[in-house]
This record gives structure tokens, C-alpha cells and sequence, in this order.
């Protein structure tokens, strides 16, 4: 059985990749997801606000001091000698490619177009297979249109893209107001992959101490309704590859991913759940209803529920919302 893909011109042995978590911060995490069957791992992101505070946590440390005793810049080191976080970072990027012979992924999520395109460049020279652009930005000002924030995007991926020569993916969030015209744009700035969807996490109220919660909600198959929907709009209709993001517990929603037409499905929560060994039976049961149904490669079945691919292509539209609001019975929740 062949279960070889291709994302962003990366040849990948299957389409199972271990999106960014903090599990992916250790070496030997990352040998054990290629052993159990990861064809690639997702490094955790580099966020621009904690390397700016830590680096200017570091020079007032610096600074203070020795304003006041000359001595005492002897117990700081060389600002060059330092581990800054970015360093931290880029050193991870290059003992993965060094420990691991599956492409190795760094995620990116930044404030400014400098910073993007200045730390981009840095992890193509540690040996970054690729780059995903972390794309995690809400729109709290109220002035902000929409056109504004459709054209932040393509700014950030036009300063990365200018400064590298390595695929970029952009994961995405859902709420653009035309999604899929969004996605197109986003390819004509020179994405090369598109991951469907970033999940925004919401702070919760408690109402015991009145203060906010962020507590992390890992994903679950219900949350898979909405990328499904978009990736099967997309697939065939725009020039990107396309990653399946949230939602993955098992190997059906894997399988209903590539049904959609997804290149890749990524997942973190299913191994924060069940452990790294998760992507072993992930990869498993996805052999499994191949065989069952004697489909020999993904080319056999990517895309083939895809709204190109439907005979009636409003069953991914309004006609089957009202169809299936008509069809509910009541007594399901009885």
C-alpha cells in the first residue's frame, strides 16, 4: 500500500504530521514520533514578544547594576555568549535535522514584517525544511476592516517569502469573511501550503475568584466539521497544498481529511492524550481502512468527497443546512 504524499514539494512516506506542542521540544520525543511513524514533526513556535521581553530582561539586568558599581558588570556574561531564546530555538532546529531523517518543520508567530522575515531567515540557515507561519492575530481594534486585516496577512507572508527560499505554509484561522478568496490571494503572494485552522484559544471566566481562565482545551472530533468543510471547498481549486489541522482522535478523521482532500492531517492533541505511540495506531487504523475498502495509494481516494468531486456540490452549502434542520427529530434528545 502506498501511503506517500506531497506537502509544499516535501515527499513525505504518509500524510501524518506532529504539529507544534511543546512535546516536540525534545530530541528524543522527536525520534520516537519517526518511529512511530510521524513523516514529520512541526518544531514549537518562536513567539517575537518572548524573545523581545527576555532579550530586554537581559539588558536591564545588564544595565542596572552597572550604572551603579562598575564591578558589577563582571557577574553577567557577554551579551554574545548568551543562550537567548532565539538561539535556544535555532539550536533545536539544528539537533533535529541531526537526529532525525523526517523533514523538520519550525513554526513562526510574530508582531512585525522585520521580525518575521528576520527570524525566518534564521531558521532556514539552521536547516528548516520549511516554515509555518503562525498566523496568530486577532483583531481587537475596533477600527480595523477587514481589508486590513486580509492585507496583514499577505504582508507577513510577502516579507517571509522575500527573505527565504524554503516552502512556506500559512496556517490560517476560519473567520475571513470570504475564506476562500483569502486563500487564494494567500497563494498569489507564493504560499505553498495552507493549514486549515488555527485554533484561537479563548479565556474563560471563573466565577469563584472572578478572574480569567486560560485554561488549554485539547481538541476533539467534533471540532472537525470546520476545516473538513473548507479543505473540501479548496481542494482542486486553489494551488496550495493543503493540512488538515484539529480535531484528530483516531484514524477516521484522518481518513475523512483525505476524503475532503487534504495533503496532510496534523495532530497534537490526540498525542497529548493518548501519548507519542498514538501516531503508531493513528497510522495503523489508516492502513487498515484502506485495505478494507482495496484502495492501493491516497491518490485513490484524495478529494473524492471534495465539493469538485460531488455530484451535488450544495451539500457542502446552505441546501444541506436547511436540509438538515429539516431532518432533525426531537426525540434524539429524549
Amino acid at each position: 500500500m502506498d501511503l506517500a504524499t506531497n506537502y509544499m514539494g516535501l515527499a513525505l512516506r504518509n500524510p501524518l504530521i506532529a504539529s507544534a506542542s511543546p512535546l516536540n521540544s525534545n530530541i528524543a520525543t522527536l525520534r520516537m514520533l519517526e518511529d512511530h511513524g510521524a513523516a514529520a514533526v512541526v518544531l514549537p513556535s518562536i513567539f517575537e514578544e518572548q524573545l523581545v521581553t527576555e532579550r530586554c530582561e537581559f539588558e536591564r539586568c545588564i544595565q542596572m547594576p552597572a550604572s551603579g558599581f562598575a564591578e558589577a558588570q563582571t557577574y553577567f556574561p557577554a551579551h554574545s555568549n548568551f543562550g537567548s531564546g532565539l538561539e535556544r530555538h535555532l539550536d533545536l532546529v539544528r539537533r533535529a535535522k541531526e537526529a532525525i531523517g523526517i523533514p523538520v518543520i519550525a513554526s513562526l508567530n510574530c508582531v512585525n514584517p522585520a521580525g518575521w522575515s528576520g527570524y525566518a531567515h534564521g531558521l532556514e540557515e539552521a536547516g528548516a525544511d520549511a516554515i509555518e507561519l503562525n498566523v496568530f492575530f486577532i483583531p481587537a481594534d475596533l477600527a480595523m476592516t477587514g481589508h486590513q486585516v486580509e492585507q496583514h496577512y499577505l504582508d507577513i507572508l510577502t516579507a517571509v517569502k522575500s527573505s527565504v527560499s524554503i516552502p512556506i505554509a500559512v496556517k490560517i484561522g476560519p473567520y475571513f469573511s470570504a475564506t476562500g478568496s483569502m486563500a487564494r490571494a494567500l497563494a498569489d503572494k507564493g504560499a505553498d501550503a495552507l493549514v486549515l485552522f488555527n485554533r484561537f484559544y479563548q479565556p474563560d471566566i471563573d466565577i469563584t475568584t472572578l478572574r480569567l481562565s486560560m485554561d488549554l482545551e485539547l481538541s476533539t472530533p467534533a471540532e472537525i466539521r470546520l476545516p473538513l468543510l473548507w479543505i473540501a471547498i479548496l481542494y482542486g481549486r486553489v494551488p496550495v497544498s493543503l493540512a488538515a489541522s484539529s480535531g484528530v482522535d483516531s484514524a477516521d478523521e484522518v481518513f475523512k481529511y483525505l476524503l475532503a482532500g487534504a495533503d496532510t492531517v496534523m495532530t497534537t492533541s490526540s498525542l497529548l492524550r493518548h501519548g507519542v505511540e498514538h501516531m503508531r495506531t493513528l497510522l495503523g487504523g489508516l492502513s487498515d481502512l484502506l485495505a478494507a475498502r482495496e484502495i492501493a495509494s491516497l491518490g485513490d481516494i484524495r478529494g473524492r468527497m471534495s465539493q469538485r468531486n460531488l455530484k451535488d456540490p450544495a451539500a457542502f452549502e446552505r441546501a444541506n443546512y436547511v436540509h438538515i434542520l429539516q431532518g432533525y427529530h426531537l426525540s434524539r434528545t429524549a
